[in-house]
């Protein structure tokens, strides 16, 4: 697989496919925050994309393109949405990814795309959510928007789709990559505090129910053992005792933990 980027899905799509799949490339690299406004960040996203598929038609190659399966691209839904739309994206950054969607739709390039949910796991930068909380809960204090949710999606699943997807033969379609189990956001710092034997003093900030349900329903008929091993009550658990020792972990440290 030739993959562009190197950041947190790209190392780990590196990792799990190393020579397989020679014919795909897979852009992992773009926009890596939704609340990103920068129109030069878009706009150098846009055009990296734009000379991928000029070199995957003239190859003759597939492309595996990421998109987001977030707030940014389905808003806050009271049911599961899936793949099919019409949609809205409330975000200039899920306006952005619908746009490319459509950019790799109408190429005439061999492609799958991929809505992914908020993947977590190694390699993950300090930013990003889970990091974020566990850093902060670490500390003592710690902000909670109460009603926020957020759909936590092992990257171990994630490869294990994409390799099942690209062995398949999947093409021409758009899947949502999620666990499917929007998580309350209360409910991750809770998890958080009980493993690491800490209470953090939590801010808290009223809002309403935030959720974004992403139906996995395509996914689980094109992978039909995705997360099989997990029932929905164990992952958020599964997935905090598999990365809180990253997490926590000094960079000094990192070489030492257990290989996955």
């Amino acid at each position: 697989m030739r993959i562009i980027g190197d950041g947190f899905l790209a190392r780990n799509l590196a990792e799990a496919f190393g020579d397989r799949f020679p014919e795909v490339t897979t852009i992992a690299s773009g926009v890596s925050s939704t609340a990103t406004t920068a129109v030069s960040e878009y706009d150098r996203e846009a055009q990296l994309l734009y000379e991928v598929l000029d070199a995957c038609r003239r190859d003759g190659r597939r492309l595996l393109f990421l998109s987001t399966a977030s707030f940014s691209m389905y808003g806050f839904t009271d049911d599961e949405v899936d793949e099919t739309g019409p949609l809205r994206p409330p975000t200039a950054y899920g306006r952005h990814k619908l746009a490319l969607e459509s950019v790799v739709r109408s190429s005439g390039v061999e492609h799958l795309i991929l809505r992914v949910s908020h993947a977590v796991g190694h390699h993950q930068r300090p930013h990003q959510l889970l990091p974020t909380l566990v850093r902060h809960v670490s500390e003592g204090e710690v902000t909670v928007h109460q009603g926020a949710h957020r759909d936590l999606l092992d990257v171990r699943d994630l490869v294990h789709a994409v390799g099942r997807l690209l062995e398949d033969g999947v093409h021409g379609e758009v899947v949502n990559v999620a666990s499917g189990v929007p998580q309350p956001v209360e409910a991750i710092v809770t998890a958080v505090e009980e493993r690491l034997g800490v209470t953090a003093r939590r801010v808290h900030r009223p809002g309403p129910t935030a959720v974004t349900r992403a139906s996995v329903r395509r996914l689980r008929r094109l992978v039909p053992d995705f997360r099989a091993a997990v029932p929905d009550p164990a992952y958020l658990g599964a997935l905090l005792d598999a990365y809180l020792p990253y997490y926590t972990a000094q960079p000094q440290d990192l070489a030492a933990l257990p290989a996955r």
